[in-house]
């Protein structure tokens, strides 16, 4: 397999297991305000699902370069979500740390 078709796999391993976290934790997230449990058993299940997708990327990086890529944007989308979604706030050194996250995953794709 050549080494570009590996890596938009990597990519695309990593986007799906992040899709998948994030979704897992708003489920997480509304469970804790609203209590009902479905939603954290359907948020395990999802989350496992993710981690999954995860887990297979392994295949095509390295683990060193799979979890930098996936926290950093696995943090940046929850940001977002928690932002936008559940009005949280960010001080200026949040955002300054997201930049150089994104900043970080932007150098190891080079």
């Amino acid at each position: 397999m050549s080494t570009l078709i590996a890596k938009y796999i990597f990519l695309l391993l990593i986007t799906l297991a992040v899709a998948l976290e994030v979704f897992a934790d708003v489920l997480f997230k509304k469970w804790a305000i609203e209590n009902k449990n479905y939603l954290l058993a359907i948020g395990l299940i999802v989350y496992m699902v993710g981690t999954t997708f995860w887990a297979y990327s392994l295949r095509y990086g390295h683990l060193s370069r799979a979890i930098s890529v996936f926290a950093v944007l696995n943090l940046v989308i929850l940001v977002l979500v928690g932002v936008i979604f559940f009005k949280e706030d960010l001080t200026f050194a949040n955002k300054v740390g997201i930049g150089f996250g994104v900043l970080s995953v932007i150098l190891l794709e080079l």
